[in-house]
């Protein structure tokens, strides 16, 4: 059982606060949809989480298994089992894809590694997110469209096999087939490890094919609604308005 809890956390990047007071208890088995406005602290958590040093963190904690991890490096959280697919991945060139997941995977494994499962493994994961197998010798996301580099994540995530996963915005630019072949995945994915992740995303259509187990929606910084898919139904047909008349129950922070 992998637990991440944030207790209280108080986040700012150029003296402006982004997350004021947020909490947020996630287990593996549970799936925790994140939605909310633009602007309201969505990607700016999964940064925090993962370790991003452009933003401070003025209160509160962040533990991973008990552990305090509010001071160690993105690499430190990453060893520990924390995943983060970006929105826009970074393109990096004289870094191969196959090179970077070698890499990471020997790092993690150290003598366990071995070079040809690891083979076998790219390759059918390639295989699975229907992939040009030449993406693979380029550098991570040289020259790779949007979709391509969205796939790229998925390829990270199934390479690196991570307790906790952020996938933000995930399904933002994809088409249709594309879509359905990551949610597909992702879902796989989840059947097999039972991690504990975390979707951030503005649209149903994702969850429609990646089951969230937790709603909840961010307004100035906290969460202020949680539940279940049903509330995902009520922001497609209502958008974020909530007020007194509305018959939807759901917990309130």
């Amino acid at each position: 059982m992998h637990i991440l809890n944030i207790d209280n956390l108080k986040v700012s990047i150029d003296n402006k606060i982004i997350l004021d007071g947020f909490s947020l208890t996630i287990k593996s088995g549970e799936i925790h949809a994140l939605m909310g406005p633009n602007g309201t602290g969505k990607s700016t958590l999964s940064k925090v989480i993962m370790g991003d040093d452009n933003y401070e963190i003025l209160e509160g904690k962040i533990f991973f298994d008990g552990k305090l991890i509010n001071d160690l490096t993105v690499d430190e959280r990453a060893r520990l089992g924390i995943f983060l697919g970006m929105q826009m991945p970074l393109e990096i060139e004289g870094v191969t894809n196959a090179d970077f997941l070698r890499n990471a995977l020997h790092a993690k494994e150290k003598d366990n590694f071995k070079l040809i499962d690891f083979i076998k493994k790219l390759d059918k994961t390639v295989e699975k997110l229907n992939m040009d197998k030449k993406m693979i010798h380029r550098g991570i996301n040289n020259g790779f469209s949007g979709g391509e580099r969205k796939k790229n994540e998925i390829l990270q995530m199934f390479m690196l096999e991570p307790n906790f996963i952020m996938l933000d915005e995930i399904d933002s630019g994809l088409d249709v087939d594309s879509l359905r072949t990551i949610g597909s995945l992702v879902t796989e994915y989840y059947n097999n490890y039972k991690p504990a992740i975390m979707l951030i995303t503005h649209y149903k259509r994702l969850l429609d094919y990646i089951k969230p187990t937790h709603v909840h929606v961010l307004m100035n910084g906290k969460i202020i609604k949680s539940g279940g898919s049903e509330l995902v139904s009520y922001i497609e047909k209502n958008g974020y308005k909530f007020d007194s008349n509305s018959t939807l129950e759901v917990s309130e922070y």
